[in-house]
């Protein structure tokens, strides 16, 4: 089923904000926070992560229906690469080394902007890259 295409950019405007914080804080249950989001986006797909949910419930009814749609496999690869660099980023700010975890959290956070503020989903782009290049090699 395909979902609303602001549904993943909301979704990357708040976890800015998150990951900006975890960044500015060093909080480590922050980004574990962050990272549960991803792990649920990533099994579930976008619509299914707490953000999506907030989208749906909060944002959507009060800007009206979509216009446009998209299949929920992009985004939900690019959630998948997010909870690996959020990981990383955990294991970092908890088990050192600290540069470990402020790099992978600020890679995260600079691909979220990307999204958020320009509508450019690096995740996705890789999710399109990998398939082409699959369907190639088979």
């Amino acid at each position: 089923m395909d979902i609303d295409v602001r549904g993943p950019r909301f979704g990357a405007a708040v976890t800015t904000v998150v990951l900006a914080l975890v960044l500015i804080t060093g909080s480590a249950w922050l980004l574990a926070w962050q990272l549960l989001v991803f792990a649920l986006g990533a099994a579930g797909g976008p619509a299914r992560s707490p953000y999506g949910w907030l989208f749906r419930t909060a944002v959507r009814p009060r800007i009206g229906p979509p216009t446009e749609l998209e299949a929920p496999g992009p985004p939900r690869f690019a959630q998948a690469v997010g909870l690996v660099f959020a990981a990383v980023g955990l294991l970092g700010l908890t088990a050192g080394p600290q540069w470990l975890g402020l790099g992978a959290t600020g890679a995260a956070l600079a691909a979220a902007f990307l999204n958020a503020a320009f509508n450019y989903c690096l995740g996705c782009e890789l999710y399109l890259l990998v398939r082409r290049v699959a369907t190639r090699a088979g």
